[in-house]
């Protein structure tokens, strides 16, 4: 679980976009871009180069 303090301060690296915790799937997800940042441990992994790239919408 993240703590909701540290979300509220959280920003997408890339987009500097507000970002979403998603528990089920342990991410971090930005609202502007799309990028899934994986958290490790309780920990977010706030790279770009970590990140997955979203799904493209047909």
């Amino acid at each position: 679980m993240i703590d909701t303090k540290l979300l509220e301060i959280l920003a997408c690296p890339a987009c500097r976009g507000d970002v979403e915790y998603d528990a089920r799937n342990q991410k971090l997800i930005c609202v502007e871009c799309g990028l899934k940042y994986p958290v490790k441990d309780g920990i977010p992994v706030m790279l770009v180069d970590e990140a997955e790239k979203p799904e493209k919408k047909k």
